[in-house]
Order: C-alpha cells, then structure tokens, then sequence
C-alpha cells in the first residue's frame, strides 16, 4: 500500500512538472493567437541589410500558405553596399533574458517556401556583436513540412565559443549571402526532445 501511495504521488508531481522537464516539445511559435506575439510573449520582427547600409527590404507577416496560417518572411535580399539579409528575428526570453534548452536536442518547424536555402540564426549571451551568432541551414520547398534542426548542427559563425543551450537569447529564421527573392512560411517552431 505505501509503494502504491508513493508511486501516485510521483506519478502527480510529475504530471505537473513543465514541459521541458518532461522531455516534450516546448512552443516557441504558432499563429493560433493571430499576431506576432510567440507562444513566449515576445514579438516577432523584421530586420534587414538597411541596418547597416544595405538596401534588402525585409516583411513580416501573418499570412494564409495554402489554407495554412503562418508567420511569412518576404523581400528582396540584395547585395549592394555590402548588405545581403533578410531576417524575421525573435527574443526567446521577455526583457532580453536568456532561455535554458538544455533538456531539447533542436529546434522543429513546419515550413513551406520557394525552394530557397535558408538559415537559422540562434545567438546566445556569448554573441556580443550583429554578426555573430551560430547557424544551420535547411531547403524550404514549395510543399509544407517537418524540418528537424538538431542543435549539433549548428556552427558558430565569427566566434569562438561553443554553443551554451542554457543561455539562449534570440533565433532568426534569415534568407542570406546572394541575391534572391525570399518567401519563407512558417506555420509552427518549436523544441524538441
């Protein structure tokens, strides 16, 4: 009788243990809330090449991709005056903190785009200057789909430091370095374990 007592009782500590103790997926974005807040409370936005002099013409919207609501980057990446990205960036963490994914092996999205190579840029409390940050790539193709970014795959770019999951601070889901029209959806984001 006491080990039945016992297991219940772990069985309903676990049962309200978060998510990311469990080892499920955690959210990071869908657009069941019709706008650009993340499932996190943070905004979405759009960030081009104009920042540093560049002349890339970044969108961010919501938009419907074949009867699909999505978070849809668009624009011109252009590679004049030294410029050559587009990007839809996110804070993982309200007030600029850092997020832990350290219990996740990568990061999952359900995307659709034009058949262009596309990156995703996380950038950590290590990444102290714009352009570093530690990046992956993946195809969207013009079907939607499942894409799997394990951590492992991603490689600092203009920094030393290895990738620390526990202080994640920020993702980008960026179109660079040619010139190309971007068109990138994305239906949902999230961790996995």
């Amino acid at each position: 009788m006491q080990s039945r007592r016992s297991f219940l009782l772990l069985a309903s500590l676990f049962a309200v243990l978060p998510a990311k103790a469990k080892g499920q997926a955690m959210l990071i974005h869908d657009v069941s809330n019709q706008s650009l807040t993340s499932a996190l409370g943070t905004q979405w936005r759009a960030v081009s090449d104009q920042v540093m002099g560049g002349i890339s013409d970044a969108r961010v919207e919501l938009a419907k991709v074949d009867g699909l609501s999505c978070l849809r980057l668009s624009g011109d990446v252009r590679l004049e005056n030294n410029g050559g990205f587009v990007q839809a960036s996110l804070d993982l963490e309200p007030g600029a903190g850092l997020l832990d994914a350290t219990a996740f092996r990568g990061i999952r999205l359900t995307a659709r785009g034009n058949g262009e190579k596309y990156s995703l840029h996380l950038r950590t409390a290590d990444t102290k200057r714009p352009w570093q940050s530690y990046r992956t790539e993946f195809v969207a193709g013009s079907a939607w789909q499942t894409i799997d970014l394990p951590f492992a795959s991603f490689k600092p770019y203009r920094l030393d430091a290895p990738l620390d999951l526990e202080r994640l601070r920020r993702l980008g889901l960026v179109a660079i370095g040619r010139a190309f029209f971007a068109d990138l959806a994305v239906a949902k984001i999230s961790l996995y374990s």
